[in-house]
């Protein structure tokens, strides 16, 4: 799961651990056990004013279990007199805790509201309360739900390591279905929005060398990679195309990295020369593009040719293809854990059916492209339609978006 499953990192992530299982194998006393290993601390921790390792560690290992059996420390009292009350602990209900790693929906505050290119806005969010928001990594989104029906997804574009706000830049889209429009119309300065999420589909895979390529508002899950890439010392490089110079957004925050930006408005100089760019494949680049579907298409055909994984891409609507709906036909849907043996119909989703049957199943954008739907296959040949999975990852049929994808077998079995 980790390159380094030892270290105590508190902020990993993604951080699944499997240490009490998952899914129908999840441990019943999980949240008993960490209900005490917290008290444990809080009530250890305020009382102790250091604490060391003082001998050596020895584990237990066998072919079930890898854990520590004797691990001697060294301790010492916080204060010399008894009678010098402990600090106060929190105790708070572990369901209120807003750091949680698993993906959170509340609430949030609107802080700013920033103008950063024509049709462009940036909005700032924190916690009404003050408390710190879940930790992200760059090429993570989160859902904005905007009333019923009414659910969005927009890359996080500020700094992952301010866990006090989150920012997203939203495009007033000419052909909006009510989104966007509601977005730059309604929101403003002490405005509150929920937001779930974060998730990361498009994460930023430990390179030497990045070549990222942005169209249009695109640029939004770029920015903390570039960030993250100059503060690992990876050699990067940007080419990022727009309509008009006015059209693209945080130019004035590129403009910090000098030359390892390229801004190409189409307007003064025509497209991105992606031939040269993408015309010789390299082994030590991963190239990361987001940007409307006519660019990303662009990108993947010069890309057809480097090795397998370097190309990386996010969508911000479903990928087409008029041949998924002539493929349609009725399939059986076994649900494992739920006992019911359903059918999909010709011009329903998996996901409707689940819904009607009862089955609690979250679903946002419908169109294969924000994750926030995917499920376990168990058994079935799965047609994958989504925008994120890797092809690898579809041979691997151990996964599905059930918001579209359908089964090209005659009968399908989720772990619902």
């Amino acid at each position: 799961m980790f390159a380094d499953p030892y270290r105590l990192d508190l902020t990993r992530y993604p951080n699944e651990h499997m240490t009490f299982g998952k899914g129908a194998h999840t441990c019943l006393g999980a949240h008993l056990a960490r209900l005490e290993i917290r008290i444990m601390f809080e009530t250890l921790l305020p009382r102790l004013a250091s604490i060391e390792q003082a001998g050596d560690i020895i584990r237990v290992r066998s072919n079930f279990v890898n854990g520590i059996k004797r691990f001697p420390v060294r301790v010492s009292a916080r204060y010399l007199s008894t009678t010098k009350p402990a600090t106060p602990i929190s105790r708070r209900p572990v369901t209120e805790t807003r750091t949680s790693l698993r993906e959170h929906e509340g609430d949030l505050v609107v802080q700013a509201v920033d103008h950063v290119a024509d049709d462009v806005i940036a909005v700032t969010m924190a916690d009404p309360g003050g408390e710190s928001l879940p930790p992200w990594t760059p090429g993570a989104h989160v859902d904005l739900i905007l009333g019923p029906g009414l659910v969005r997804q927009y890359s996080l574009c500020g700094s992952p390591s301010d866990s006090s706000t989150i920012r997203v830049a939203v495009l007033k889209a000419p052909d909006s279905r009510g989104g966007s429009v509601l977005v730059h119309e309604r929101v403003h300065p002490g405005s509150t929005v929920r937001v779930r999420g974060p998730r990361n589909h498009f994460q930023l895979v430990d390179s030497p060398r990045y070549l990222f390529i942005a169209g249009g508002i695109g640029i939004t899950p770029l920015l903390p990679m570039m960030a993250e890439a100059s503060a690992a010392s990876a050699d990067w490089t940007l080419l990022y195309g727009g309509r008009s110079r006015a059209s693209m957004a945080f130019t004035g925050e590129l403009s910090g990295y000098g030359g390892r930006v390229t801004l190409v408005p189409q307007d003064e100089v025509g497209l991105l020369d992606l031939d040269s760019a993408l015309g010789q494949p390299r082994d030590d680049t991963l190239v990361y593009c987001c940007g409307p579907e006519a660019l990303l298409a662009a990108v993947e055909q010069r890309c057809a040719s480097w090795p397998v994984g370097a190309l990386h891409l996010e969508r911000f609507a479903a990928r087409p293809s008029a041949a998924e709906a002539a493929a349609e036909k009725p399939f059986e849907l076994v649900l494992a854990r739920s006992g019911l043996t359903l059918t999909v119909p010709v011009g329903r989703t998996v996901l409707d059916v689940v819904q009607d049957a009862g089955i609690s199943a979250l679903g946002s954008c419908r169109e294969g492209i924000c994750g926030t739907c995917e499920q376990m296959v168990l058994d079935g040949d799965v047609d994958h339609r989504d925008s994120i999975l890797t092809e690898d990852e579809r041979a691997r049929n151990e996964t599905m978006m059930i918001c579209v994808s359908r089964c090209r077998s005659d009968r399908l079995t989720l772990d619902l």
